[in-house]
């Protein structure tokens, strides 16, 4: 019984995986092509390709669930279209242990799915999005298209790019007075972070008076904020490129500023529970080839699994905006799809049953 187990769970896997390259492989190549429009100055093509690549695992992680669903109906319709799966059957095997033999290759990836989200994908679509945005601000005191303001107390602050290790490139200050005039700007070139302080670099002062102006130069300067390199890696990224232990620490940190948090609490569930999401998929996909898919085509059933993964995507695209817009819990907008696809599958197995 072992060995049939392992065949099983083996065949999909394998399906799931050629899936997930296939899919993942198509991702890579439209965001190329959409990246090739930024092309130009010190922004090369193989800039396009660098950050492309390091892009990578974050789209393999979003695309598991989706290369899940598909990779099963592939895998469990070959066996079906051989007649591999009455034969299992007529050998007196249930349907509950065919689950089971294909949930354990899928333990296995959920946890693989786990690590690439947790560990590996925001540290490369960090470097990644640090990498473009140096390079589309050279010699621009202030890049706006990539760059990220912040504000504390009468200063306010605009970063070209953040990277990792505690270094900042194209810091420029604005300071103003209580009356909102301005009364100095400067632009350091880069800034490294030391034991609780910033030390900027190359920096270039203009201060400006009532009717004229001075610039002055210092090749170094401490600089006192309150912002420290994980507070600044967690602001410029996406809320879907940030890791769970990231996410939960920065929605918490808006929470106790009594600012509104919702946003990185749905990336939060979102991430937190892509597991039991990538399992109801993978129920409801078991419950198709038992059921209205028993003897259709393998193109029929792939077919199927783009259109059932489409629209659970979009369910989950449009309930999340929805949870910010009307106030309801983040988590509710994550689970009802996955309940609904796993209420789904219960009902046709126990159908085929």
């Amino acid at each position: 019984m072992r060995r049939l187990d392992r065949y099983i769970g083996s065949t999909v896997f394998i399906a799931i995986i050629a899936v997930l390259g296939i899919i993942t492989g198509l991702a890579l190549l439209f965001a190329f092509i959409d990246e090739l429009n930024d092309v130009q100055g010190a922004y090369t093509l193989w800039g396009a390709v660098s950050y492309v690549g390091l892009t990578a695992p974050q789209r393999v992680y979003d695309m598991l669930p989706m290369a899940a669903l598909i990779g099963c109906l592939v895998g469990l319709g070959s066996l079906a279209s051989h007649s591999e799966l009455t034969i299992i059957r007529a050998a007196g095997v249930s349907i509950r242990r065919i689950v089971w033999a294909v949930m354990k290759p899928m333990l296995v990836l959920m946890l693989l799915g786990i690590l690439v989200g947790e560990y590996l994908a925001p540290w490369t679509s960090s470097m990644a999005q640090a990498n473009r945005s140096l390079a589309q601000s050279v010699d621009k005191a202030q890049s706006s298209k990539h760059g990220m303001w912040h504000r504390q107390g009468d200063e306010y602050i605009h970063i070209n790019a953040v990277q990792p290790g505690g270094k900042l490139t194209g810091v420029t200050r604005y300071v103003f007075d209580d009356q909102q005039r301005l009364l100095r700007s400067s632009f350091a070139q880069q800034a490294l972070y030391q034991d609780g302080y910033w030390l900027l670099e190359d920096v270039v002062y203009t201060d400006l008076q009532e009717r004229s102006t001075s610039t002055a130069k210092a090749s170094s300067e401490r600089w006192d904020v309150e912002i420290s390199p994980q507070l600044l890696s967690t602001v410029v990224m996406e809320p879907d490129n940030l890791p769970i232990t990231g996410l939960w620490r920065y929605a918490n940190y808006l929470k106790e500023q009594g600012l509104n948090a919702n946003r990185y609490w749905l990336a939060f569930w979102v991430k937190v529970l892509q597991p039991v999401v990538t399992a109801a998929l993978v129920l409801m996909a078991i419950s198709f080839v038992f059921g209205p898919l028993r003897s259709v085509t393998l193109g029929q059933r792939v077919f199927t699994g783009v259109v059932v993964g489409f629209v659970f995507r979009i369910a989950q695209d449009l309930l999340g905006p929805a949870s910010l817009v009307f106030g309801f819990a983040p988590i509710v907008a994550v689970l009802l799809p996955a309940l609904i696809c796993a209420m789904c599958g219960f009902w046709l197995l126990r159908r085929a049953g």
